[in-house]
């Protein structure tokens, strides 16, 4: 019970901050900085690795994200066929057994269950396996990060069988990329497209007799809204800069006709098609432009201005260095970053060089400024650990009762990654229980050279003075360790 109090109140004071902002960094700090922040903390040797290599040196192999997968880890993402098979066949198989369901035996029931249950976990044991080996580090935090700025619940439909193909497809080879092409695969992707409605919005209301999308015949919705505001809100230019809700209505009919079709993709891998019939044919004004009547290239022009607009610059620029800096962070980096973005076209490598080679990134008072989310709290526990998440639905169960399920936010502004969103008693005692569940298996001693440098001298003394048994959960279970 003392362990339990400790941690508590360690933690909701943010204990760890202050006191490893107290005074100047050694070399040993400075790369667990950088290994908590652009990565998901160290593992076995990676203090002394970065160290020797030079934290410069190492950020810049992170962004270009070229080293290869370890064979193990290789042969682990090959072994998965939801996350290796094209979007159309892995939508075969969801639909195949969807159709069970207007008359199936309860053998089919259980059949169908464990085809939506392989698709689920496999999509999952991918991602999670990846954050923990992967050696390109950065990349994997990126996924995650425009995974959370361009979300899609796939708890939602046909959805479940789209979420590994919207990651594999749509967010991972342009993470570090362009942000236009991010922008432009997240738009096509039918993931998207079905979460947010827009394969249904059509400019009279009309859809083609026999459209059927999931195993369900589509409804004649007219104009919808819904992807057009989150691509300005959330996407792109963010809220309160400017547009209005005429804008927005104005988008979403220049995106009329962007959707896809179930057939296509099934026989094709089509992911995406555009449906002139569908297609509001009058002009509009947007943003103060006069847009001429055109077809599937009005949407295009939208992504293309919205990609380059200083707003957008701005927007992402503040949540870039808030995830890697400071919930607050400073106006003037975010400034700097917003000109990287504008003076690159949008380039996403270059804004991050901008971020980490700040005075701001590196200032003492910035480590441990961060609170880990459920999702990073857990993949660097196994990092730290040198356990990698053997039974995925043991890890997912984990990361549910922690809050954060794994691709399980329903609303499309993602997960948060600020300390107001996940430091509070009931979330503490909850990773406090992860930790102690774990910590019998794991070498302490390992375990405290792992983490040199994220440690401070204070948390240090309270585990030297305390049993033997309890050291490794309260290593995992420190204030010091939930931080970043």
């Amino acid at each position: 019970m003392k362990f339990y109090r400790w941690i508590a109140v360690a933690a909701v004071a943010s204990v760890a901050a202050s006191v490893m902002a107290a005074e100047p960094l050694t070399a040993e700090q400075v790369a667990a900085h950088v290994l908590n922040r652009i990565g998901y903390g160290p593992k076995p040797g990676d203090i002394e690795r970065v160290t020797q290599m030079g934290v410069q040196r190492y950020i810049d192999a992170q962004l270009n994200a070229g080293a290869p997968l370890p064979p193990a880890l290789s042969a682990r993402l090959a072994s998965l066929d939801a996350v290796q098979q094209p979007a159309g066949v892995v939508m075969r198989r969801f639909l195949e057994v969807r159709a069970m369901a207007k008359d199936e035996s309860d053998g089919d029931k259980v059949r169908r269950r464990e085809v939506v249950t392989a698709i689920a976990q496999q999509t999952a044991e991918a991602r999670i396996a990846r954050a923990v080996d992967s050696p390109n580090q950065l990349e994997e935090v990126m996924v995650d990060f425009w995974f959370n700025h361009f979300n899609v619940f796939a708890g939602k439909g046909v959805d479940r069988a789209l979420i590994a193909s919207y990651e594999r497809d749509a967010i991972r080879p342009y993470a570090l990329g362009n942000f236009r092409d991010l922008l432009g695969a997240t738009a096509h992707h039918p993931a998207m497209l079905y979460y947010l409605d827009n394969w249904v919005s059509t400019a009279n209301g009309y859809i083609p007799r026999g459209r059927k999308q999931g195993g369900q015949k589509a409804k004649s919705s007219g104009l919808n809204e819904n992807y057009a505001r989150e691509l300005m809100e959330l996407h792109t230019m963010g809220v309160d800069s400017g547009y209005t809700q005429k804008d927005v209505t104005e988008l979403a009919r220049m995106l009329t006709g962007w959707t896809y079709d179930n057939r296509e993709l099934v026989a094709r891998n089509r992911t995406f098609s555009f449906d002139a019939t569908r297609h509001d044919r009058d002009d509009k004004l947007w943003l103060d432009r006069r847009i001429k009547a055109g077809g599937q290239e009005e949407g295009e022009y939208a992504l293309d201005v919205l990609a380059m607009l200083p707003a957008t610059a701005h927007h992402l620029s503040f949540q870039l260095a808030q995830y890697f800096v400071q919930d607050q962070p400073p106006p003037a980096l975010v400034d700097r970053m917003a000109k990287s973005y504008i003076d690159s076209k949008g380039d996403i490598r270059s804004v991050l060089r901008t971020l980490f080679a700040s005075a701001e990134f590196m200032a003492p008072e910035a480590v441990g400024a961060k609170f880990k989310t459920p999702y990073q709290y857990v993949i660097s526990a196994a990092r730290a650990s040198d356990t990698a998440p053997s039974d995925i639905k043991q890890t997912l169960g984990v990361l549910t009762r922690l809050g954060m399920p794994l691709y399980g936010c329903q609303t499309p502004d993602g997960y948060k990654n600020t300390q107001d969103a996940w430091l509070n008693p009931d979330a503490l005692s909850r990773r406090i229980a992860f930790a102690t569940q774990l910590a019998p298996t794991l070498d302490v001693q390992a375990l405290q050279a792992t983490l040199a440098g994220s440690i401070s001298a204070k948390t240090q003394g309270a585990i030297a003075g305390s049993p033997p048994p309890l050291r490794a959960a309260m290593l995992l279970g420190s204030p010091d360790f939930m931080q970043r």
